[in-house]
């Protein structure tokens, strides 16, 4: 059976191992984390349902639902409930236009998004899908195995993991971030990777609370606000995350999501401070939860694709070798399983392996 290493488990990289195994092909997916789903995080505590990353994805892009439909977690699929944003103008709040609100934090790609049908999430929240690909693909996904280096063998590939031991495989998938990946492609001899460090991952810090609904005072419309830079606060936006999609807060809470600049103190009360004033929220949170990523949302430079395209040329020259995810292509939650599905074909397509 042909194998196949996967380098990272992000959702990327669990789509690229479902592709190789769906093919008849035998991944081997090496994750240096302790988990497998990258920024994809749900809590679950006490009937909320808490997104530390990604909490859904364009409902006008199928990769996810046909990837859900083939996992036999279709019927987990739900709809986006409200509609719209606001602006917090300093004094009030104001209608936006459809994906302005996106496009003021610098989230979206609006040449190539179709907003129109607004957004799609799971059930149990996004890590539904990440949690239903682990259990299928089962002892193929190694976590706490992250991989040192990458050097050509006889057979395809030697990959080193950090903790000594090697993996011998005939082909790769690397769906890691891109300074990983400028890394292992360097070491391996494609002088174009040093491109991929020029990416730059924007960190991000939010704040998820739960409240009662009758200490927030202020009337929810929407699906949140963002607020003006010039402001000058370090609240930057604000998802009403229970009235977003169903079923994220029991009946009587509301589960609000905030999204900060850096904070040099305690972001939970920072968070609460400030959205207190804006919604008029007596009182203090039943209990918050932080998640920060130093490195979130990757930026691209101008000649990004044109780098891409040139390490993608030098890798035909090698073993069947793929590069995925939101450090090469496009970044959001469809896209990423996109391209790990795209890399995984494409290796097998080199290795002669596709049935």
């Amino acid at each position: 059976m042909t194998r196949v290493a996967v380098v990272g488990a992000g959702i990327t990289g669990l789509a690229a191992a479902w592709e190789l195994a769906q093919e008849g092909a035998e991944p081997v997916v090496l994750e240096s984390e302790p988990r497998a789903g990258g920024v994809i995080v749900t809590e679950r505590r006490d009937g909320f349902v808490v997104e530390g990353g990604p909490d859904g994805f364009l409902a006008a892009e199928p990769e996810l639902p046909a990837l859900a439909r083939e996992l036999g977690i279709g019927d987990r699929l739900v709809d986006q409930l409200a509609r719209g944003s606001f602006l917090w103008t300093g004094a009030r709040l104001e209608p936006l236009e459809e994906g302005r609100a996106a496009a003021l934090l610098g989230i979206s790609e609006p040449v190539h998004e179709d907003l129109s049908k607004g957004f799609r999430s799971f059930a149990g929240g996004m890590a539904d899908i990440v949690d239903a690909l682990v259990v299928r693909l089962g002892s193929r996904v190694a976590t706490a195995s992250g991989v040192a280096g990458v050097a050509r063998s006889g057979r395809g590939y030697r990959l080193v993991l950090t903790g000594g031991a090697a993996v011998e495989v005939e082909g790769c998938v690397c769906a890691v971030p891109a300074w990983v990946a400028a890394h292992l492609l360097t070491s391996l001899g494609v002088p174009p990777a040093r491109d991929l460090d020029d990416v730059l991952y924007f960190p991000s810090l939010t704040v998820s609370l739960a409240y009662r609904r009758e200490q927030v005072r202020a009337r929810l419309e929407g699906t949140g606000f963002v607020a003006r830079l010039e402001e000058g606060g370090t609240l930057r936006a604000c998802t009403y995350a229970s009235l977003k999609y169903p079923n994220r807060a029991p009946e009587e809470f509301l589960l609000l999501r905030a999204f900060l600049a850096p904070v040099a103190g305690d972001p939970a009360a920072t968070a609460h401070a400030e959205l207190a004033k804006i919604l008029a929220i007596s009182g203090v949170p039943l209990w918050t939860s932080a998640f920060h990523w130093l490195r979130g949302l990757p930026r691209y430079q101008p000649q990004h694709a044109a780098h891409v395209a040139a390490i993608r040329d030098r890798l035909a020259r090698l073993p069947p070798l793929a590069i995925a995810g939101a450090g090469v292509d496009r970044a959001g939650v469809s896209a990423c399983v996109r391209s790990g599905r795209t890399a995984a074909r494409a290796v097998l397509e080199r290795l002669g392996a596709v049935q």
